[in-house]
């Protein structure tokens, strides 16, 4: 169990930090250490069984059937990720405990920050495909509410906004691509696709699965022409900066095509495809990066420029380049986390990010300087720090490389060569044109060093860039071929991680890199500081968000055009495509197989049984012909039909259906009622006389109606008199009471067999409540429908009576409805011991949680409608909202108990307690399930309720007299 507690530490934390007060700040940040502290450490004890060449795995049955378990694996790759995840994440807790303000609620942001970390490790942990996307779009959830933590500004909620709609487009692609390849290999288990490399590139499905999985590392790691959400993610809190671009979010698209290297690299299409993105990016980044004016905007171009270099690298089918960018991913990650902790301190401590402010820093605040010239001199590629070493390989991999194409053996290189130019101007900027110079004398705030403990963090890291530039073999030798290993897919290729190679390509580009940088920023940094460079010429005016919205646009404006032409705004004429549509596919079915009744045996009819149907049939007739101006009659005659329905059920030994039904249609009525309770009053007075072309729509619709009633007849006829040999009902019928704990058959594959079903129906319910609620609580009835009733409107106001004025009135059983009103508290406790009774019996006899729910939520309705809104929630408090909550978390619970006792998701378990008085008591834990069912019932049948009843209230809340106004 160490690697699945591994994966769910972080989870358990985030739902610790959310239930701490708004200001617990020390409190959250501590925790978030400890968690992140935790796992380090734990994974860190793992690293001598990975050394000696063991693959750890953990899998836990979810739908074995379905090739669907929760696998978790760790190999050298995935340790790495999960370190840097980890190892950055604990430094960054540190780093913000002293960046975020008291007056934010910082526990909130910690939740998301350990929840975002959980998902993380969920991808790099993950030995399944198809768990893999599902953390994969996990991060990008958790990413957007990160981004948009300071949700009151507007650039937060934008960038947040583009940063979720591109990753999650690229990751729905993914998830198409993934499922390809789990077809192709036979398997989404990760250690039988990294074993079918052959197989999945000579397969003739190998492009487009190729490109779908692609488009979701390229946006996640924002590659060319993608890369537009990530300077747009800058509106994030400084933290969140310093974790997506260090050692998560953007990391997980490299970490993708670095983990199905094996399998996906070595074709033409790998190439052109993953290194053209790759060079484009590499050149592209790092030239924007020169003219930002933003601290974090360079910081996060040039992110994406090194991004670039990492996916070129991988893109090069080359097993060296592979553990090149390998390499990079961990330098990388050290020193663009530092400068962007460094970038924060700036902003912090001077009030500005404004490069055109900021200058002669190094006065005020020295250490701080250091710091960041290190740091800057590391992603430069400087000599003794660890991206020189990193990106050494880079350049001997441009030039040693066996190119498709001629004209790649030089251009690659020179290539290459004008990023490393860019590079160092970038970083002189942002180390050598912030802290040299004249003092500024114009900042919001007197600069000065922060606090020590603020410092602390980027130490450590620019501590760890000069070990590993010093002593590189020492320091990351062991850790990087082990992380390197998987990647190649076997036995590493010759590698040298020396500081002196002699003077070779690889240094002579080196040198002129670096040369050429401070040569470009001496020209560039006057021009700038007088302003005369406002933007990067050539593209400069091209706005990526601009260019975002205006293709959402587009999208939208496509869709309501489309939309236009298919839909109606009108209810019947969508029916009538949608039958219509139907009626023809079921047509041309039966055109081609024809169809003949089977030889099942026929039951005898009854004459009882046909009365009940043809009693139904005329209510649904009058319901159709009275709807329009006879709504109340309408919905009466269709709780009748409903009544049928349920009675048929009871008819063919279904008791289980017969009482959900019955409940169902008692609560659908009476929420009906309420709901045309606000719709204006149509009279046939009103309405002309119907046209030509409306009576020949009517007989169109009528026989639409009756062909599909027919067809939908015969189909059924023909479907039951034909034997069913390979009926489902005898293996739930024989594993019900061994295998389930239950006699009631529907209930036990309700709760265990197809519990997992349930669990996906409870929360649309909850869904459905929340949403409803939501949408009403913005609703305003019309006027003509809040008047009082006309028996109402005809007493005189000056009339002395007994009875309060149903406008004013807290109750309204006092008013009009006081013996009713009696009645129905009576029956509140009844109906609590009846549906008490229906729970505890549901997983032996016909009952359960769902009709307990109902029952329980019909009894509430009652007080609602008898005694009013206002009196109800003065007596009754009523926690729906939590009661929703609740149940989704024990239902959930209940199947995660399985899990950790290693059986599959919601597996039952029963046991026979022996209790005082009650002698023998059969307890299953579906039963907890059951409970979370009924409380979801409960809820949000009750949130719903909640919803049409505050109209009245609403409707009915009467305005200030003048008197009243005056006075206040």
């Amino acid at each position: 169990m160490t690697l699945m507690l591994l994966l769910l530490l972080p989870f358990a934390g985030s739902l610790a930090a959310a239930l701490l007060p708004t200001h617990a700040r020390n409190a959250a940040a501590s925790l978030s250490a400890l968690v992140a502290l935790g796992g380090a450490v734990k994974l860190a004890l793992l690293y001598p069984a990975l050394q000696g060449g063991e693959v750890l795995r953990q899998e836990v049955a979810w739908i074995p059937s379905a090739g669907f378990n929760l696998v978790l694996r760790v190999d050298g790759l995935a340790w790495m990720f999960a370190l840097l995840v980890l190892g950055i994440g604990l430094l960054v807790a540190v780093y913000a405990r002293y960046y975020m303000s008291k007056d934010d609620p910082v526990p909130r942001f910690f939740s998301f920050f350990l929840a975002f970390m959980g998902a993380m490790l969920g991808v790099v942990l993950s030995g399944n495909l198809i768990q893999l996307v599902f953390f994969w779009e996990l991060t990008s959830l958790f990413s957007f509410l990160l981004i948009g933590y300071w949700h009151h500004r507007k650039d937060a909620r934008r960038g947040a906004r583009m940063a979720l709609t591109i990753t999650g487009a690229g990751g729905l692609a993914m998830l198409a691509g993934v499922l390809i390849l789990g077809h192709v290999v036979g398997s989404y288990d990760l250690d039988a696709v990294l074993a079918a490399g052959e197989r999945v590139r000579a397969h003739k499905l190998y492009t487009p699965m190729l490109v779908l999985v692609l488009l979701g590392a390229l946006t996640k790691s924002a590659q060319f022409p993608f890369h537009v959400w990530l300077p747009r993610a800058m509106a994030a809190p400084t933290p969140v900066s310093s974790y997506l671009h260090s050692a998560t979010m953007v990391k997980a698209g490299v970490f993708l095509l670095a983990r199905l290297w094996p399998t996906l690299s070595g074709t033409d299409e790998w190439f052109w495809l993953v290194g053209g993105a790759g060079a484009v990016t590499l050149v592209l980044g790092a030239y924007l990066a020169m003219f930002q004016t933003d601290l974090k905007g360079l910081l996060a171009y040039s992110t994406i420029s090194h991004l670039g270099l990492i996916t070129l690298l991988l893109g090069l089918n080359r097993e060296l380049a592979a553990v090149a960018a390998v390499f990079h991913i961990m330098n990388h990650a050290t020193f663009k986390a530092s400068l962007f902790m460094a970038a924060g301190i700036i902003d912090h401590e001077t009030g500005t990010r404004d490069t055109r402010r900021l200058h002669g820093l190094m006065k005020a605040m020295p250490i701080t300087g250091t710091l960041a010239f290190v740091a800057s001199a590391a992603m430069a590629g400087v000599p003794l720090a660890n991206g020189f070493l990193s990106k050494e390989m880079f350049f001997a991999e441009t030039l040693d490389l066996a190119a498709p194409r001629p004209w790649l053996d030089w251009g690659l290189p020179v290539l290459a060569t004008v990023a490393g130019v860019f590079g160092v101007v970038y970083s002189l900027r942002f180390s050598w044109g912030v802290f040299m110079g004249p003092p500024t004398t114009d900042l919001p705030r007197a600069p000065h060093e922060p606090v020590r403990w603020m410092r602390v963090p980027i130490e450590i890291l620019v501590v760890l860039c000069l070990v590993v530039g010093i002593v590189p073999q020492w320091s990351i030798g062991p850790a990087l071929a082990l992380a390197a290993r998987p990647v190649v897919g076997g036995d590493l290729p010759a590698y040298s991680l020396a500081l002196w190679h002699g003077f070779n390509k690889p240094l002579m580009m080196s040198l002129v890199a670096l040369a050429g940088g401070v040569l470009l920023y001496a020209w560039l940094a006057p021009r700038q500081r007088a302003r005369r460079l406002r933007r990067a010429p050539l593209i400069g005016g091209i706005d990526g968000q601009r260019v975002f919205h205006d293709i959402l646009l587009g999208h939208e404006r496509l869709a309501r055009r489309v939309r236009g032409w298919v839909m109606s705004a009108r209810l019947q004429a969508q029916m009538f495509v949608m039958v219509v549509a139907a009626i023809g596919v079921a047509s041309a079915a039966m055109w081609q197989g024809g169809i003949t009744w089977g030889s099942r045996a026929r039951v005898l009819g009854d004459a009882a049984f046909a009365l009940m149907w043809v009693s139904g049939l005329v209510c649904a007739v009058a319901v159709a012909l009275l709807a329009k101006f006879h709504r109340l009659a309408a919905i009466v005659l269709l709780g009748v039909v409903g009544l049928v329905v349920a009675m048929t059920f009871l008819w063919f030994s279904a008791p289980d259906l017969a009482l959900t039904q019955l409940t169902v249609e008692v609560v659908t009525v009476i929420l009906l009622l309420l709901g045309l309770r606000w719709l204006p009053k149509r009279n046939p007075e009103d309405e002309p006389g119907p046209w030509l072309r409306t009576r020949l729509r009517r007989g169109r619709d009528l026989v639409v109606a009756v062909i599909a009633g027919s067809g939908m007849a015969v189909l059924a006829y023909a479907m039951m008199t034909r034997p069913a040999p390979q009926s489902i009902s005898p293996f739930f019928i024989d594993r019900a009471l061994p295998e389930g704990g239950g006699a009631n058959v529907v209930n036990v594959m309700l709760v265990d067999f197809r519990g997992f079903d349930t669990l996906g129906e409870i929360c649309v319910l909850a869904i459905v409540g929340l949403t409803v609620y939501a949408l009403l609580r913005r609703f305003r009835p019309p006027e003509e429908v809040d008047q009082l009733p006309p028996q109402q409107r005809q007493v005189p106001a000056d009339l002395v009576t007994d009875l309060d004025n149903s406008r004013s009135a807290v109750a309204s059983a006092p008013a009009y409805l006081l013996v009713p009103a009696v009645i129905v508290r009576l029956l509140l406790p009844v109906a609590g011991v009846i549906a008490l009774y229906l729970f505890m019996r549901g997983h032996n006899e016909p009952g359960g949680g769902f009709v307990a729910g109902l029952v329980v939520a019909i009894g509430f309705i009652m007080q609602y409608m008898m005694a009013g809104t206002r009196w109800v929630e003065a007596h009754l408090r009523l926690p729906v909202v939590r009661w929703v909550g609740t149940g989704l978390l024990l239902a959930i619970a209940t199947g995660l108990g399985a899990l950790l006792l290693g059986y599959p998701f919601l597996t039952t378990h029963t046991a026979h307690l022996h209790l005082p008085l009650l002698g023998e008591v059969h307890v299953a834990s579906a039963l907890f399930f059951d409970l979370g069912v009924f409380a979801v019932v409960v809820g949000s049948t009750l949130l719903v309720l909640t919803a049409l009843a505050h109209q009245a209230v609403r409707g009915r809340r009467p305005a200030p007299d003048a008197g009243t106004a005056e006075a206040g």
